[in-house]
């Protein structure tokens, strides 16, 4: 048995042992020049395990001359792990990864080097880690977007537009031209009618009085900045090219549009890239004040403000680069932590409980209930909580310090108010708690995300499984909810 003793994920320092020098390339044709400004993708990796002989293993600097090889072949060292024997005084073992392939000279060359070293006692190339799909770019997200419904199946006989025909279509064809979108492309402009601004400017109206009370500090800002800018304002629907570009100009992060709810899966991967996928049709006119999907005014609204505040932007992000690779039931975890903080965090305040969470700030019942220190009766009744006996008379929401570990595996309900939130000092408080549960994860790989090429580099060889989505592990999760819950009599 081996115990990892210590790892480096990140790139060694290149004045430490020299690596800061590129690859020679045997035969510099213009295919080859072109490649070598390239960041290495996954398979450009390569995988050694190196034992240094047991006669040398405790001397300092036994590993040395293995580094000096590798700064010798100008190998770009991404990966260092260490591992001994825990009950015997074997060979000590290091699992080394470097920018390259097997089919490079320079690398042939480099390993046949290694393997006559006399402190090496044995060299094992090891294949690539099978992890699960992610994208790597900002095109392969293009494939990183299943609905949990295909876009449609949302509209339901409680949704307030499900008998009316012309509705659905209306919606169907906004849907058709996410659909169609491709990176690179234009987001598709919605010319808006004047109902659906008439149902925007009632939804923005009766939220502003809410957030004046219940919002926290940073989103009044962010919002406020929008609405000065002229991209969210009580007047219109903003387009999302408008307010993905003041987005980015902020924090990096761009709006890109989607059919439907997506599966955590793809939307947790699209945070890595900082890409937030939006809805573009709007509520029933009929009833603007519930809604049973995320639309345009829960997107925006809710959502997009505080993507604009430095912390939440580099949390959301954590949370994405966490999930690439991870498993379905890290995934899970991380859904679970998304939801009770990107869509239901609470900030306690000196001033009360301030929402952050989009699912608060979008939800004008949910704001009294999440925040207020004794909500109404009315409000109580309309979060669908006191039709089970375990909250039948629950007079206000639990709200506990948050703790990632605990909350990352909390069950919660998606279709009644929650019974219970989680809350942090600050944002940057959340943040930091949130950035160390990640770093906790047991990962094959660590990666970073390059906003200069607009992609994914990794630290290990890996090789990337089939695209699986979490869409019946998310269904399932909630009917197990509601199946351990009793209808209050």
């Amino acid at each position: 048995a081996f115990v990892p003793q210590r790892l480096f994920w990140c790139r060694c320092n290149a004045a430490l042992y020299g690596y800061a020098q590129r690859r020679q390339v045997t035969q510099k044709s213009p295919t080859d020049v072109h490649s070598m400004s390239k960041l290495p993708g996954l398979n450009e990796l390569v995988t050694l395990k190196i034992a240094i002989s047991n006669t040398l293993s405790s001397r300092p600097g036994s590993l040395l001359p293995v580094l000096e090889t590798l700064s010798r072949h100008g190998m770009n060292l991404t990966h260092m792990e260490s591992q001994l024997h825990q009950y015997s005084f074997g060979d000590a073992t290091f699992e080394l990864d470097f920018e390259g392939t097997f089919e490079d000279l320079e690398t042939k060359a480099c390993i046949r080097e290694l393997k006559e070293l006399p402190n090496v006692g044995k060299l094992t190339i090891i294949p690539p880690r099978m992890v699960p799909w992610f994208p790597t770019t900002l095109k392969e997200l293009d494939d990183a977007r299943t609905t949990l419904d295909g876009g449609t199946a949302l509209i339901s006989e409680d949704h307030p537009g499900f008998k009316d025909e012309a509705y659905k279509e209306r919606r169907n064809s906004i849907v058709r031209n996410a659909v169609g979108h491709r990176h690179g492309k234009p987001i598709p402009i919605v010319d808006y009618t004047e109902e659906e601004h008439e149902t925007w400017r009632k939804v923005y109206d009766k939220l502003e009085i809410l957030h004046q009370q219940h919002a926290c500090e940073e989103y009044l800002r962010a919002k406020q900045k929008f609405n000065r800018q002229g991209a969210m304002t009580r007047d219109r629907i903003p387009q999302l090219a408008e307010v993905s570009e003041l987005l980015h100009a902020a924090t990096g992060f761009q709006i890109r549009p989607v059919a439907g709810l997506l599966t955590a899966r793809d939307f947790l991967n699209s945070l890595a890239f900082r890409i937030f996928w939006s809805t573009q049709y709007i509520r029933h006119y009929s009833n603007p004040f519930y809604t049973p999907e995320p639309d345009v005014c829960h997107e925006l609204l809710g959502h997009v403000p505080l993507f604009a505040h430095p912390d939440f932007a580099e949390f959301s992000q954590t949370i994405g680069l966490a999930s690439l690779g991870a498993t379905d039931e890290q995934i899970d975890h991380l859904a679970t932590l998304y939801w009770f903080t990107v869509e239901f965090g609470l900030l306690e305040t000196t001033a009360g409980f301030k929402a952050y969470g989009a699912g608060v700030l979008s939800s004008f019942g949910e704001l009294e209930w999440a925040c207020a220190r004794s909500p109404s009766e009315e409000c109580r009744k309309a979060g669908g909580l006191t039709a089970y006996e375990k909250f039948k008379n629950m007079p206000c929401p639990q709200r506990v310090s948050l703790n990632a570990r605990v909350a990352s595996k909390t069950a919660f309900p998606i279709t009644t108010y929650q019974p219970q939130y989680f809350t942090s000092s600050s944002l940057a408080d959340a943040k930091g708690e949130v950035m160390r549960y990640c770093d906790t994860l047991a990962r094959p790989f660590f990666c970073r995300y390059d906003p200069f090429s607009h992609r994914i580099k990794v630290t290990r060889s890996i090789e990337r499984a089939c695209h699986t989505s979490t869409a019946d592990l998310q269904a399932s999760k909630q009917a197990a909810y509601f199946e351990n819950m009793q209808l209050a009599e």
